[in-house]
């Protein structure tokens, strides 16, 4: 059924008893061409664009629960391409052209709204560091413009410009970040891919990696065994204990990263706002609630829970930056695993296994690269070579060194990205 206004009309007048089901539900096949690993937005993305870019249809995305039941519910939900480094500033430009067009694409409401990114600065190095940043992207072909102070408050007059620790100087605008909503992602990637003949298969858990004079041949699940030519492991803060699996031990840790939501509000906040002092960003849902977050819990976690020393942290840090914050009650927060690699950047490339290929270390960045993310790990799997936005994303790198990509310039340590 293809979604449209004559169509929300007609189902009205039809009490809605026409409505046909978004994906189908079928049972797994005894052997695919393609099995994927891993029901998230990454996963879906992947075998959409195998089915569409690469006419390759007969695959599986097998997920252990429910479709979009990870990581890609359980973000704050911004799309951006404010990235420096050269292999990254081409990879997130290519996947905020494709959030331009998505849901046209897949004729499906994602409510990607462009409203607005700003990153602030509060001191003379970090403004320069803002404009070599802002330099970068718009020499990447994407928008930045440097504001000052007193340009800041036009924009955003609601924060505590004053602040006695970190007071705020400026801000980097990129117009064409902004927000989408994250679950509705997954559903448009899984209506897409289904349409087009892929098996879904939910609640399907797997249990094992099949290889064969160093090829794999298929996979073990919860609902039996599955053959495959090639598998793809894309399960974000899963991905070591899948990597397991197949005998491979990932250079990722998974860590805790929590989010907020507060009550229903009038519109207040009309862009994204990033506080990287106080470890802080908020933006508005087209539900008034206020979405935020802070930082990680730095140590090792699977666990999709909050706690309340991050609780503490997010608060000051809010409180800090928006006084006015403080009026609004939390309805609830949760945790979402990230998969943290040792430069803050991804991997998607082959492994040593024939056949089978990795997706993971995304870090903060993995909502806003699920287009992106699905056209180049499709593009590997069906040609065997990289395509020319994830080129830098080998999984060597942290072998050799050569190609390392530290965006914040942080070091190795996972927890600090």
């Amino acid at each position: 059924m293809r979604y449209s206004g004559f169509q929300i009309v007609k189902q009205a007048l039809g009490l809605g008893n026409g409505w046909a089901p978004v994906w189908r539900q079928p049972e797994p096949k005894p052997a695919y061409d393609i099995v994927i690993i891993g029901g998230g937005g990454h996963g879906l993305s992947t075998a959409y664009y195998l089915a569409k870019n690469h006419g390759l249809t007969n695959v599986a995305v097998l997920e252990k629960g429910y479709l979009g039941g990870g990581n890609v519910g359980r973000n704050t939900t911004m799309v951006r391409a404010n990235y420096y480094l050269p292999g990254n500033s081409e990879f997130y430009s290519h996947s905020l052209k494709l959030w331009e067009g998505l849901e046209a694409e897949l004729n499906y409401n994602v409510m990607h709204s462009q409203r607005g990114l700003i990153n602030l600065f509060h001191s003379d190095g970090q403004r320069d560091a803002m404009a070599r940043r802002g330099n970068a992207m718009r020499n990447q072909g994407d928008d930045a413009e440097l504001l000052t102070k007193e340009q800041l408050r036009r924009h955003v007059p609601y924060l505590d410009f004053e602040q006695t620790r970190f007071p705020i100087h400026g801000g980097l605008l990129h117009r064409r970040g902004g927000t989408a909503r994250h679950d509705a992602v997954a559903w448009g990637y899984a209506r897409g891919a289904d349409s087009r003949g892929v098996d879904l298969i939910q609640n399907c858990e797997v249990t094992g990696i099949d290889i064969e004079a160093g090829r794999v041949t298929g996979v073990q699940t919860s609902r039996g065994p599955i053959r495959a030519k090639k598998v793809a492991m894309i399960t974000a803060g899963r991905s070591g204990q899948v990597a397991a699996l197949a005998g491979m031990r990932l250079p990722i840790e998974s860590h805790v990263l929590q989010a907020y939501v507060t009550e229903g509000i009038k519109p207040a906040v009309n862009h994204v706002i990033s506080y990287g002092m106080g470890h802080f960003y908020i933006c508005q849902s087209d539900k008034g609630g206020l979405v935020f977050g802070g930082d990680l819990d730095f140590y090792p976690s699977y666990a999709q829970r909050g706690n309340l020393p991050g609780v503490e942290q997010v608060m000051e840090a809010a409180m800090t930056l928006m006084p006015m914050i403080g009026r609004a009650k939390v309805l609830r927060h949760w945790g979402g695993v990230m998969d943290m690699s040792p430069d803050g950047s991804p991997i998607i490339d082959t492994t040593h296994i024939g056949g089978l290929f990795l997706n993971c270390g995304w870090n903060y960045g993995g909502f806003k690269a699920v287009p992106a993310s699905g056209w180049a790990t499709a593009h590997l799997i069906a040609t065997g070579a990289p395509h020319a936005t994830a080129e830098r994303f080998r999984l060597e790198r942290f072998r050799d060194g050569v190609g390392i990509m530290d965006e914040e310039g942080t070091g190795a340590q996972h927890n600090l990205h």
